[in-house]
């Protein structure tokens, strides 16, 4: 009798016959990684995430050899499927953090027929040179991960984050894991280049970059979007390398957006959410009312919005319905410009029509989407040339003001 596999600890949620959405982890962290986004994503995927090996849940002696050196991403790939196939998943969509995003592209790259769709997030073709992450193992399995984890936190987030209930649960889990588990997975990184085979990648892609991630900066995302055919590229402002974890809202917001053209719509939020009009709504209103959502609390903050729906009354629901199915939910969320870039065609369509209280609410957008004050300024230099010198002197004076009092703050 052959005895079944042992299988990558992992946990299920959604619906059974949800569309699945596979999750894959970053070193050193557990499947907790994925906690800010699973709530609204579990309500149209089946989402499975897992745990490395020695890492949460899962043993590191689920690899065939954890000698130095011997450990491949392809091993890492090889127990995943191994997990999938257990739960029934033919094919599934896959979105992973930086190691988790290899192990991604790699499943994209041997088993297209088994990915659907792939995200990379703070991930990279190829994590530097493989003698540091040799160095990183070696220190590991004579030391234990204690030595990593003290320097973790400047990797992963940016010092106003660091301290954070989130920021130090992950430290803890990266303390937590067992050193054999951890440096295996360094000797993974060590081998992995994957710049030759990005042209290899055929399904529908997302790469997610943290503009401060130390880890894999944005030239790595941008080398990944450059070389897999088709694929978008989003720059998270203000994160570092666990974007996810850090800016939650625009991490979320782009996922959900990449999902949805591949994924068959499923039951939307809950009846009663306030704000919200629920009479006639359709599935894929419903989707797109939920993408919209996440986009406008991302873009324009969760203070702003909550503010809108408090104000909502029976004669401007529908309104506040359609702004957030069509603009939030259809235009902000295409893959086709940045979003800053349409940060900035907002700032000068709204200067070229005089739309002042609307252009305030969008100089703290376009912050929140990374634009720093120069490049804001540059902006509105622009919209003088081509918008009129009056209408940009008074956009000056409303800019000037907010960020005034985004400085105070």
């Amino acid at each position: 009798m052959i005895a079944a596999p042992r299988l990558l600890g992992h946990l299920v949620d959604g619906p059974d016959a949800a569309p699945p959405l596979v999750l894959g982890p970053s070193l050193g962290t557990s499947l907790a990684v994925w906690e800010p986004q699973v709530p609204v994503l579990a309500r149209h995927h089946r989402v499975v995430r897992w745990d490395l090996p020695g890492h949460g849940g899962s043993p590191a002696g689920l690899l065939p050899d954890t000698a130095p050196g011997a450990t491949t991403v392809a091993d890492l790939a090889r127990l995943v499927l191994d997990l999938a196939d257990a739960l029934g998943l033919d094919a599934f969509a896959y979105a992973g953090v930086s190691l988790g995003g290899a192990v991604g592209a790699w499943l994209a790259v041997h088993h297209p027929e088994r990915v659907s769709s792939l995200a990379m997030v703070c991930s990279s073709a190829r994590f530097g040179e493989p003698e540091a992450w040799r160095e990183r193992a070696a220190l590991v399995r004579a030391e234990g991960t204690a030595p990593v984890a003290e320097t973790a936190a400047a990797r992963w987030f940016t010092p106003g984050f660091a301290a954070a209930p989130a920021a130090l649960a992950l430290t803890a889990d990266l303390r937590a894991a067992d050193p054999e588990g951890y440096a295996a997975c360094c000797d993974a990184l060590a081998a992995y280049d994957l710049r030759a085979d990005l042209a290899r990648v055929t399904v529908p892609a997302l790469v997610i970059a943290g503009r401060d991630d130390p880890a894999t900066p944005p030239r790595h995302a941008r080398e990944l979007a450059d070389g897999i055919p088709g694929a978008s590229l989003t720059e998270v402002g203000h994160a570092a390398h666990l974007a996810g974890v850090e800016r939650p809202a625009p991490v979320l917001a782009a996922l959900l957006a990449h999902l949805s053209a591949a994924t068959a719509p499923g039951p939307g939020p809950s009846a009663g959410e306030p704000g919200r009009p629920e009479a006639g709504r359709t599935g894929g209103e419903d989707s797109r009312y939920e993408r919209g959502m996440a986009v406008r609390r991302a873009v324009l903050g969760d203070e702003h919005v909550d503010r809108a729906i408090a104000r909502t009354t029976d004669f401007t629901a529908p309104f506040q319905d359609f702004i957030t199915r069509y603009a939030w939910g259809e235009i902000w969320t295409r893959p086709g410009l940045s979003r800053r870039t349409r940060s900035c065609v907002t700032l000068t369509a709204l200067v070229a029509r005089g739309h002042l209280d609307e252009l305030a609410m969008h100089v703290r957008a376009a912050l929140r989407n990374g634009l720093t004050p120069e490049e804001i300024r540059e902006v509105l230099l622009q919209a003088a040339v081509y918008c009129g010198v009056p209408a940009a002197n008074s956009a000056f004076a409303v800019a000037d003001r907010v960020l005034g009092e985004e400085r105070s703050r």
